[in-house]
């Protein structure tokens, strides 16, 4: 997530870079290329190369002019993150010194009504980070009352969510709900915020624009990946903004933080050695200035690791949350 009113520092960008520790002749991904913040940095560094990546065409696009300043240094590519290793392969790179990531929507996003992300601004109920599948609009469409529910509570955590998902039912039998403030309406008559709290649609409107962009399996995805193109001595940096995806980053750090394998039944299968080195035992959060700058920043936690000489761990199984392709054909 990048600050309000600037395209070119991202919240934590300063201390980020830090914990990449990037040097020259090194070669970085920036998952999340958005407005270039880290990118910049990265290539401020003498002999850096950086593979920017983003599912937003209009942030791929408006990486252009940094790709001609870079002198060949930065390649961008418009792609989810989780595919990083592939894209690390198909660029001729086999291994990296280091792998950031800013998970979540942008402020460009947020800040954009015809992307559909903000219930502050009118706009088409969109919300997709990419430009391709379902919108926003057509789940509120097509998703069963069981559904709706599920996604609110599961992405949202919404308490409120059987009582939403009922009032969304009804309304889109009368007429479709096709934009952000249709959309919010129908939430601020279901969920009454107290003075002082965030907006009533604020949780609905994570929960849905994270299960469109499966954004959550996106993560898990990606730090697979990174754990296989780091090499020894690499670093990963990850950049969160609410419960769901921080959670997700420190227990697979957790995990990858401690020997892995075996079981009391089977004593003869070894330990698989940790395959992360953690460098931030507590997350780093933004000071008090740049919460002042940017109210956005204040959720904002940094985890980061090193990358051990250890083969990579078995790959995690996703976990069991609702998916977009079985909702968007009732299953």
């Amino acid at each position: 997530m990048r600050p309000a009113g600037t395209r070119h520092i991202p919240v934590l960008g300063r201390e980020a870079v830090e914990w990449l520790a990037a040097k020259s002749g090194g070669i970085y991904v920036d998952a999340t290329f958005g407005a270039g913040g880290y990118s910049r940095a990265i290539l401020e560094i003498s002999g850096t190369r950086v593979i920017g990546i983003d599912r937003d065409r209009t942030a791929i696009a408006g990486g252009f002019d940094l790709v001609e300043r870079s002198d060949g240094r930065l390649t961008l590519v418009e792609e989810r993150f989780s595919q990083l290793l592939e894209i690390c392969t198909a660029q001729g790179f086999s291994s990296v010194d280091g792998v950031v990531m800013d998970v979540g929507v942008s402020s460009m996003q947020l800040d954009e009504a015809s992307r559909g992300f903000s219930f502050r601004l009118d706009g088409p109920l969109d919300m997709r980070m990419g430009h391709d599948g379902p919108t926003a609009a057509d789940l509120i469409a097509k998703a069963s009352e069981a559904d709706l529910a599920d996604i609110i509570y599961v992405f949202g955590e919404e308490r409120r969510s059987r009582s939403l998902a009922r009032a969304i039912v009804a309304a889109r039998s009368r007429a479709p709900i096709m934009t952000t403030r249709a959309l919010a309406d129908i939430v601020g008559r279901v969920v009454r915020a107290k003075p002082g709290e965030i907006h009533p649609a604020t949780r609905t409107f994570q929960g849905l624009r994270i299960f469109i962009n499966q954004e959550l399996d996106e993560l898990q995805l990606a730090l697979v990946a990174a754990e296989r193109v780091l090499k020894p001595g690499g670093r990963l940096v990850v950049v969160s903004f609410h419960s769901l995806e921080d959670r997700i980053v420190k227990n697979f750090l957790a995990d990858r933080g401690k020997a892995a394998g075996g079981s009391r039944h089977l004593p003869e299968v070894a330990l698989a050695a940790p395959s992360f080195a953690i460098l931030t035992r507590r997350p780093v959060a933004p000071g008090e200035a740049e919460i002042a700058a940017n109210p956005r920043a204040r959720s904002a936690k940094l985890r980061a690791a090193e990358r051990t000489e250890a083969p990579a761990h078995a790959a995690d199984a996703l976990p069991s949350w609702p998916k977009l392709s079985d909702v968007m054909r009732g299953g």
